[in-house]
């Protein structure tokens, strides 16, 4: 019988040629690997050599290794918010001062109501500003957007992004040592956080500790005045209201988070060294501003030829309102970021006792919605038609009064502006931003 083939020297041979092969497509991986990471580093020590070119230190005490960091951090996130050279230059140029002794200001909420008239304050005596607001849709976007055309033609830019954007933030306080934030950025409106609560907490709750964390991490730390409100006075019955008064009633979700930034704040501050002064507002109102507010959209329906709701409490009482107008807040505003002492921490630790402080920036003097409606059919030469009902359980309080005596003492808060002189030039400016001059009494023409 014969013998079967000896097939020991093919299987060998096929054995050696798949370790050749194996040992080839390694030694291939291998190579592209190198190749691929020399290319990936030779971009990257060109990026770096190109934005340290671009963007030398702020100040000459920037240490060399800050200077890494700061430079490879805008490098990743650049990409991200669509930054590049250009979107940095008007980050600085609009943030840094033209004054000597300047404030560097971190404005949220720029292209809101009080967010705007701050920023155009502070930029007309020569501070730095640089703006930061989201345009949600709580009211119609392209007031904001007119609010934001009128700052940019004083060199003002708005970043647009969200307070908890962490990035974000830490990005701009990589470009801009600020000295200060006005904080601003909040959901508004009693009525509406019946409807939407959850965005009260992102933003009034939050988005303040967001903004808080990157503050405490700053070296250096910036002074915070921020936005609280006259609604953490809640059902408080004493007046006027005084800064001394109970604050644990809230009567609204708003007011409810409002009074937890509150809460907030002084935990900051206690641990961190946070200086943080809370501003209550009463009531503000003004040109430029906010159209789910009472005055502004009883103009509106005026005008329009719809009828009124005018509010009484559930007992028939005429509801009242502390009317401030914005200018006096502007003055408040500033007054608190001037009077206000450094942070005492560095890098998060806490060095020494820092500067903790709540206002209220009021007017002094109630006045009724039944008044406001009044002054209003004067200014706008028609007659209202008006539904009188009840108050509903909303969260919404009858009354407020607001007792500025510390203020007054600690920086000369004094408001000027009485409610009739107020409104008139609202007036004006509503019937000019939208187009209705002539249906206005032509004696308002004559004020400014």
């Amino acid at each position: 019988m014969a013998s079967p083939p000896d097939t020991s020297k093919t299987t060998k041979l096929e054995r050696y040629n798949s370790y050749i092969r194996k040992v080839n497509s390694t030694k291939l991986i291998a190579a592209s690997s190198k190749l691929l990471f020399r290319v990936t580093l030779l971009v990257a020590l060109l990026l770096i050599f190109f934005f340290t070119i671009n963007y030398p230190p702020l100040t000459s005490e920037n240490t060399f290794n800050n200077n890494i960091h700061t430079t490879t951090h805008n490098l990743l996130s650049s990409a991200i918010y669509g930054g590049g050279a250009s979107w940095e230059k008007q980050v600085r140029h609009s943030s840094t001062p033209h004054r000597p002794n300047g404030l560097s200001v971190l404005v949220t909420g720029a292209a809101g109501f009080v967010g705007s008239h701050c920023s155009l304050a502070l930029k007309k005596r020569g501070d730095g500003v640089l703006g930061l607001d989201n345009f949600n849709s709580y009211y119609d976007p392209s007031l904001k957007r007119a609010r934001q055309d009128q700052l940019s033609k004083h060199q003002i830019f708005i970043v647009e992004g969200d307070i908890n954007d962490t990035e974000l933030l830490k990005k701009l306080f990589d470009i801009v040592p600020f000295t200060h934030i006005l904080h601003l950025a909040a959901q508004a409106g009693v009525r509406y956080a019946m409807q939407n609560p959850l965005s009260y907490v992102n933003s009034n709750v939050a988005g303040f500790v967001n903004l808080l964390e990157i503050a405490k991490a700053a070296d250096p730390q910036p002074a915070i005045v921020w936005a609280s409100s006259s609604s953490v006075y809640g059902l408080n019955t004493k007046v006027p209201f005084s800064e001394d008064h109970r604050t644990d009633q809230p009567a609204s979700l708003y007011a409810a988070t409002k009074k937890a930034g509150e809460a907030i704040a002084h935990t900051y501050n206690h641990i961190y060294g946070l200086s943080l002064t809370g501003l209550r507002f009463f009531t503000v109102y003004g040109p430029w501003g906010r159209p789910d507010m009472a005055y502004f959209f009883f103009t509106k329906d005026m005008i329009q030829g719809k009828s009124i709701n005018v509010y009484v409490t559930q007992d028939d009482k005429e509801v009242a309102r502390d009317f401030t107008y914005i200018d006096d807040i502007v003055k408040g505003c500033v007054g608190a970021l001037d009077t206000a002492e450094k942070s005492t921490g560095s890098g998060g630790k806490k060095r020494g006792p820092a500067q903790l402080r709540v206002y209220n920036l009021g007017n002094t003097s109630p006045v009724s919605v039944k008044k406001l409606v009044a002054i209003l059919e004067n200014l706008l030469n028609l007659k209202a038609k008006k539904n009188v009902i009840k108050m509903p359980r909303n969260g919404d309080v009858p009354f407020t009064h607001a007792n500025v005596s510390l203020a007054l003492r600690d920086f000369g808060y004094k408001p000027t502006t009485d409610l009739s002189s107020g409104l008139r030039k609202f007036v004006k400016w509503y019937v000019s931003y939208y187009g209705i001059q002539p249906r206005v009494k032509k004696e308002n023409e004559g004020e400014k």
